[in-house]
């Protein structure tokens, strides 16, 4: 079974920029320098806190999902499209099996980021952009007509539920 590793980022670099691209690159949290050795375990703590609550997620709802072709295994972490194993990223990979589980019902960008990043996100809302558009590239067959991550403007986003036409 593949292992969820967390990743703290700690950097003298403490521009905007920088904290988005280090989150946006998979790290599930970043601290810039000069920071208190308190601040940085509490962090870890909280980190650890929610890997261990998402391990005991994953074992109540244990059982791949299987939507139009697209195979999700929350056990293994692994995805599967038409057979065809697909390599996506933690965030990623969590980003859909949320999107999965509840498909037809819409989710802001805020809601996105409380449920599946774990907390309220200091930073860079538009994250969540970024990070469905690298999914869609990977899921769907023309990531610029989407047919299994869908845009609800004015609202989100929503999976689409296999009867969904829309």
């Amino acid at each position: 079974m593949a292992r969820y590793t967390p990743i703290i980022i700690t950097s003298a670099r403490s521009s905007e920029l920088h904290r988005i691209l280090g989150l946006e690159l998979g790290a599930d949290d970043y601290l810039a320098k000069p920071f208190s050795m308190l601040e940085l375990v509490a962090r870890v703590k909280a980190l650890l806190r929610r890997v261990d609550a998402m391990a005991r997620n994953l074992k109540m709802d244990a059982g791949s999902l299987i939507v139009d072709g697209l195979s999700i295994d929350p056990i293994t972490r692994e995805v599967s499209l038409d057979g065809r194993r697909l390599d996506l990223t933690p965030r990623e990979f969590d980003l859909l099996y949320f999107f999965a589980r509840q498909p037809g019902k819409v989710f802001s960008r805020m809601d996105l980021l409380n449920a599946v990043w774990g907390y309220s996100h200091e930073g860079y809302e538009h994250t969540v952009n970024t990070h469905i558009n690298r999914l869609r590239a990977k899921i769907e067959t023309d990531p610029a007509q989407p047919v299994r991550i869908l845009t609800v403007w004015g609202r989100g986003y929503k999976f689409a539920a296999p009867e969904d036409p829309s």
